[in-house]
């Protein structure tokens, strides 16, 4: 397949300084093009270049979390949960709750998302991540639902610069990061190689990043390219069992399945094409071609099948940008895509446990099938100025997706050579050869009114969508033969005050048509949830060497449809894995000219680890220390401790009827150390 350059907004970005970073008032989320953030009607943070190379992740969790609303639950390895003004969700086509980007493209094509995909962006080397909590604007559909990240790679500054570091850490932790960029070239080249011995047992990894970008301009017409590599070949440890087992050592580090395994790689090419027309006026247009690829064992199932996925996406975004008069601009444009996939699921062994399913979960292939994908998005949005003190936004967007699945088993629930299981049937169950299409709009409209000494208050009304994932349609189970699923949609309403050092929102949202599995094992979508919160950001600065900031959530997730778990109809309960209150603060001293520290307070609240509401995860409190020092011009030494105080935790908790209380285990006391040299 021939690889396409991609060209997307307006995203030059601003270098300041010789660090390359963007101000921190300069958004490319919002419109595809480089906004003020001062201006802008709606919640949105940004996580910049500086705060990236202080936190120095091992994984993006350790990034995310400073962000209000954003409560990313870790797994094993690289491994991911994302919750944005939601609880953490999981399941099949549960991550299409959330829009994950980099460089405002899609990780992922539409229908086939992937709860992990954050590992897939360059993030380490990023100069800038964008997101927005609750649905998205018109320019962005299926997916933005609870929320969108979206990570900006470096783009080519005015100066040339290099840039080598080394990190070594706890558990044979490993990290070499390498940077170069040439104005007179217009080129960059960033690359992150990392190796993790784990905390656990046969839970290593090892991941290589590659990121470039290649400019060029002229009076009316600019072309960037950028190119994106990632490969991941990672050991798995799942979840450890037994009430509070987290809280000992021997049993948090075991690893009950040390065979589990994830290789995955990823590729993305694009090109953003930039038009002048005149004045204000410009076309943006932007091709892309995108590929993944992954492989993992199910550690998770009876039988412990090996799943392969891979999809190839070509893509374009487009949009024409026009200022009219009485101080009103408009945009409007179309995206595009088509997507080729595949997945198959299959069983090496026979499945051990009750005579109920090693009779009806066979050796052999389960799943093997292909889907092909379209997408047609048109879109309009409106900027209007109303007074000097009045903004109002507006936008809409129609997005159709269409399916055409190819099963390529036989159709049912039968084994792979057609014999029939015990008990009535095969677990698994492949429909027949089908095509079927999803339509949605999505509105939007926004209001702010400017207040003295630049504070902003804002409000919007916004109408989100998903269609159903890929995985929801065809990967069912027992006697259900074909799906009648409808999209997700969430109707957004938030109201907030924004400063330059401070922001409170408080929202409420309501989902209806979500998807679930029932107690049948059946894929529906006749689930309702409410969602409310409270969010706040902070930051002061105490003195010229000492500033404060403070991040902090309060929420209230609830189930509102009926639906029989263990007997309870679980109607008005709370959403399991959904603390009520979680942030954190950070206290950054200079203590010298050349001499950072930073101590960081992290509070995750307790939440129900059911839907039953019966079992609760107590919650837990981590101290992280940060270090760096300026040996000179070019040379710069760091250090970090996580989990200062080794306390004993769960990054995630969660109860089934099969297992009881399961938890992935925190890491204990870590300690990683690091030189850098840039010119």
């Amino acid at each position: 397949m021939t690889l396409l350059s991609i060209v997307f907004s307006n995203v030059i970005f601003a270098v300041e300084s010789s660090d390359s970073e963007i101000e921190s008032n300069l958004l490319v989320i919002t419109s595809r093009q480089t906004v003020d953030n001062d201006s802008h009607i709606g919640n949105i943070d940004n996580i910049s270049s500086e705060e990236i190379a202080r936190v120095k992740h091992n994984h993006i969790q350790e990034l995310l979390i400073r962000v209000p609303g954003v409560n990313l639950q870790r797994g094993n390895g690289q491994e991911s949960l994302p919750a944005i003004r939601s609880p953490v969700l999981t399941g099949a086509g549960a991550c299409g709750g959330f829009l994950l980007a980099e460089d405002d493209i899609p990780l992922r094509a539409a229908g086939f998302c992937n709860v992990n995909s954050l590992f897939e962006a360059h993030t380490e080397q990023a100069e800038n991540i964008e997101v927005i909590r609750g649905p998205g604007s018109a320019y962005y559909g299926s997916n933005a639902i609870h929320g969108f990240v979206n990570v900006l790679t470096p783009g080519v500054p005015e100066e040339k610069q290099v840039l080598f570091g080394l990190e070594v850490g706890s558990y044979d932790f490993q990290r070499f990061k390498g940077s170069y960029a040439n104005a007179n070239q217009g080129f960059n080249f960033h690359i992150t190689l990392d190796q993790d011995g784990g905390y656990r047992d046969e839970s290593g990894l090892e991941q290589q990043k590659l990121s470039s970008r290649h400019l060029y301009s002229s009076q009316d017409f600019t072309i960037e390219t950028g190119l994106t590599l990632t490969n991941l070949n990672q050991e798995t440890a799942g979840f450890i069992v037994g009430k509070d087992s987290y809280r000992d050592s021997l049993v948090a580090r075991s690893n009950l399945n040390p065979e589990a395994f994830r290789d995955a790689n990823s590729a993305r090419l694009w090109s953003k094409f930039k038009f002048q027309l005149r004045a204000d006026n410009y076309f943006l247009f932007t091709p892309y071609f995108r590929n993944s690829q992954m492989e993992f064992k199910q550690h998770f199932l009876p039988g412990k099948p090996i799943e392969e996925n891979g999809q190839n996406s070509l893509g374009f975004q487009s949009a024409l940008y026009l200022s009219g008069n009485n101080d009103v601009e408009y945009s409007f444009g179309l995206d595009a895509e088509t997507t080729n996939s595949f997945l198959k699921q299959t069983q090496d062994l026979a499945t051990t446990g009750s005579a109920f399913l090693q009779a009806t979960i066979p050796e052999g292939k389960h799943y093997d099938y292909e889907v092909d994908a379209i997408m047609l998005a048109p879109f309009i949005h409106l900027h209007w100025q109303l007074s000097e003190s009045w903004d109002l936004t507006a936008g809409i967007r129609y997005e159709k997706m269409t399916y055409d699945y190819n099963n390529l088993m036989l159709d049912g629930r039968t084994r792979e050579d057609g014999t029939t299981c015990g008990f009535g049937g095969c677990r698994y169950s492949r429909p027949s050869d089908s095509e079927d299409s999803f339509s949605n709009l999505s509105p939007k409209i926004g209001l702010s009114y400017q207040l003295a000494n630049d504070w902003l208050l804002f409000t919007n009304l916004t109408r989100g969508f998903r269609a159903p994932q890929a995985t929801e349609l065809y990967r069912l189970q027992r006697e259900q033969i074909i799906t009648d699923l409808e999209s997700v949609e969430i109707d957004s309403y938030e109201i907030g005050l924004r400063a330059a050092n401070f922001e409170v929102v408080y929202y409420e949202m309501k989902k209806t048509n979500a998807i679930f599995r029932d107690s049948d094992f059946f894929t529906i979508s006749d689930g309702e949830t409410e969602y409310k919160g409270l969010e706040a950001r902070f930051e002061y600065q105490v003195t010229d060497r000492f500033n404060i900031s403070v991040n902090a959530s309060l929420a209230e997730h609830r189930y509102l449809s009926d639906q029989l778990l263990s007997g309870i109809n679980i109607n008005g309960n709370f959403i399991d894995t959904a603390p009520k209150h979680f942030g954190n603060i950070q206290f950054n001293w200079k203590l010298l000219s050349d001499i950072d520290l930073e101590l960081e307070w992290l509070h995750q609240g307790s939440y129900f680890m059911d839907a039953e509401n019966a079992h609760k995860y107590p919650g837990h409190e981590l101290v992280n220390l940060r270090a760096s020092k300026v040996l000179s011009s070019q040379w710069r030494i760091f250090g970090r401790i996580n989990n200062l105080l080794d306390k004993k935790y769960a990054e995630r908790a969660d109860y089934t009827f099969f297992t009881e209380e399961r938890y992935f285990p925190g890491r204990p006391l870590t300690i990683f150390l690091g030189v850098q040299w840039q010119q």
